[in-house]
């Protein structure tokens, strides 16, 4: 079983036109602080990023943010995290987040969490780190995303095996209960844990 001390989410700037992934992101931060895991995240103030931060610090729970220093101005930065971090460009933030998180969580979002997710289960596939990645599918946002994956697979472009990287769920107890219980196939990676 996997210990979940840290996890980092990957989410949008924006808060979107639906208040149902609103609320989710809410409930996620509250779930962070209840279950006692640090929220490695982007480290700004506005749109989901925003919303899952105050909710985990409301409830007692540590957040800690990850920012470029290009994007660290006083309209996005939330100055209210038990740490933030300044990197120089956004690899070493990728990096960073990496390094410091125990699993990765992917709310609704834009290009930029599209890019983290798909980055961040690239460095899985080759065995660059065997940590549990997860999609909380909020009020089927993820769908069409779930369902083009599966086509990967069907037209033989995506191994089942590495479909399999990716965790989804659309309740916030089950994502957690799989992303604990995940087993990485350490036989189907380029790079082996004894060379990474």
């Amino acid at each position: 079983m996997n210990n979940l001390k840290s996890i980092c989410v990957f989410c949008g700037s924006s808060e979107g036109t639906d208040p149902i992934i609103v609320k989710e992101a809410q409930q996620l931060g509250v779930e962070f602080a209840k279950r006692n895991i640090d929220l490695i995240y982007g480290g700004s103030k506005i749109g989901i990023m925003g919303k899952i931060a105050i909710s985990c610090i409301e409830n007692g729970g540590k957040a800690i943010g990850i920012i470029p220093q290009f994007l660290k101005t006083k309209e996005i930065v939330h100055e209210g995290l038990d740490e933030l971090i300044t990197t120089q460009n956004m690899h070493e933030r990728k990096l960073k987040m990496q390094e410091m998180s125990d699993g990765f969580i992917t709310l609704p979002g834009g290009f930029g969490t599209f890019e983290e997710l798909f980055e961040i289960i690239t460095w899985s596939q080759l065995g660059l780190h065997h940590k549990p990645i997860g999609i909380l599918n909020s009020n089927g946002f993820y769908d069409h995303l779930i369902a083009m994956l599966d086509e990967m697979v069907s037209r033989g472009f995506l191994k089942p095996e590495n479909r399999a990287l990716l965790i989804e769920d659309t309740d916030i107890e089950k994502l957690f209960n799989k992303m604990e219980n995940f087993v990485p196939d350490y036989s189907t990676k380029l790079l082996k844990p004894e060379n990474t």
